[in-house]
């Protein structure tokens, strides 16, 4: 059945603004669930965990639905579901207790910068493996000359957010688990665009932020409960030192907690489905991955049409996020221009450091960002490139 797009984006009240949302890469719009689940659990009244009272015992229940659905998101274990503000300060802090001086980390080009900075500041020897800057893609192969008995971690992205790349992320896994190192994969790009199954990537950490799929500014890393037994951060003597939670600093927001696992629900919901809550998402995901992708090819082969227009990589399994400049205006400029039209873009080096480094970019300016996500539709799309046709 085709994706019930005009349902899917009645469920999100930014979306009547009149704009042209296709800056989802940077953070996407919130639906009514998410925003009533908020609300509704500031109205009923919580407390912090672990209380003898009513209050404490919604957080309690808060918590543990919130670890559940996030677990089934990304075919992980709820207890090892590792919750906090966003997923760089949670890479800040994993970095800090799975590498050091002494050990080696393998990382690539392609990724965000909160993939790379943590783990160059951890004192351990950096090796790189460098992005295709014609096509985009990240080869496997030069991880076999990368990887060896030293190699702590291996972080790579299971999505690039700036090309939409997909590297061969389980193949990289099988040479990572080879030599006895660990695989840290940033699923934050990746998560939003179709179905997610951490154990086939060969991940032992996997990153995600909610605010990336509908839901409210929380982090998550999640990873087997065994493996995390394991590792020993710096915490506070006084907070627990059971697993998760000797993972988590402060007291985590229990309301937004509420609105992820709305959230979850909501993506779950997108399609009709049979089964448990993960093989929903399974069936929704695919679906809206298979709406933005048709999308996608008709805002790609626009763009490149253009003869003024120049698109950035052709990897061969990507995300539908395209990076483009357009001659004789800056990023900003093409940005503001099609603000103007009611067309949301982001533009600059999206924190693709490295990449926007290795594409001779980053120091001019970047370049303009339309990502699409599932609630976009062919009229954003019209819009997009009617904007940038303006520009010959």
């Amino acid at each position: 059945m085709p994706f019930p797009i005009k349902e899917v984006r009645a469920a999100y009240p930014a979306l009547s603004d009149g704009h042209a949302y296709l800056d989802g890469a940077a953070g996407t719009q919130t639906p009514r669930p998410v925003i009533d689940a908020i609300a509704t659990s500031y109205r009923t009244g919580i407390g912090n965990v672990g209380g003898a009272f009513p209050a404490s015992h919604r957080s309690d229940a808060i918590v543990a639905a919130c670890r559940a659905a996030v677990a089934d998101l990304v075919g992980g274990h709820p207890d090892g579901v590792i919750l906090g503000p966003n997923m760089t300060t949670l890479t800040y802090r994993l970095s800090r207790a799975l590498a050091g001086p002494g050990d080696e980390v393998v990382l690539s080009r392609l990724d965000h910068d909160a993939n790379v900075r943590p783990w160059t500041q951890t004192g351990a020897t950096v090796r790189w493996a460098e992005v295709d800057p014609t096509t985009g893609e990240l080869p496997v192969e030069q991880y076999a000359d990368l990887i060896n008995e030293r190699t702590r971690v291996v972080a790579v992205t299971a999505a690039g957010n700036i090309l939409g790349t997909r590297p061969d992320v389980p193949a990289i896994a099988e040479l990572a688990h080879r030599a006895g190192a660990l695989m840290y994969v940033d699923g934050v790009h990746a998560t939003p665009h179709g179905p997610v199954d951490m154990r086939a990537l060969g991940a032992d950490f996997y990153a995600t932020s909610a605010y990336k799929w509908s839901g409210p500014h929380v982090g998550a890393v999640i990873a087997d409960p065994a493996l995390l037994e394991t590792v020993r951060p710096d915490k506070l003597a006084s907070s627990p030192d059971t697993v998760p939670e000797r993972f988590e600093t402060g007291t985590l927001p229990f309301a937004d907690l509420d609105g992820v696992t709305a959230a979850v629900d909501h993506l779950a919901a997108m399609v009709p489905g049979t089964g448990n809550r993960r093989e929903r998402l399974l069936t929704s995901m695919a679906a809206a991955e298979a709406h933005e992708l048709a999308l996608f090819a008709v805002l790609l082969e626009g763009l490149e049409q253009l003869p003024y227009v120049t698109v950035y990589g052709k990897p061969a399994r990507r995300t539908a996020t395209a990076y483009f400049n357009v001659a004789g205006r800056t990023p900003r400029q093409v940005a503001e221009h099609l603000a103007k039209l009611g067309v949301n873009v982001w533009n600059g080096h999206n924190y693709a450091w490295e990449l926007t480094g290795a594409l001779g970019i980053r120091d001019s300016g970047g370049a303009v960002r339309a990502g699409l996500v599932h609630y976009n539709d062919r009229s954003d799309v019209d819009r997009l490139l009617d904007g940038v046709s303006r520009l010959g």
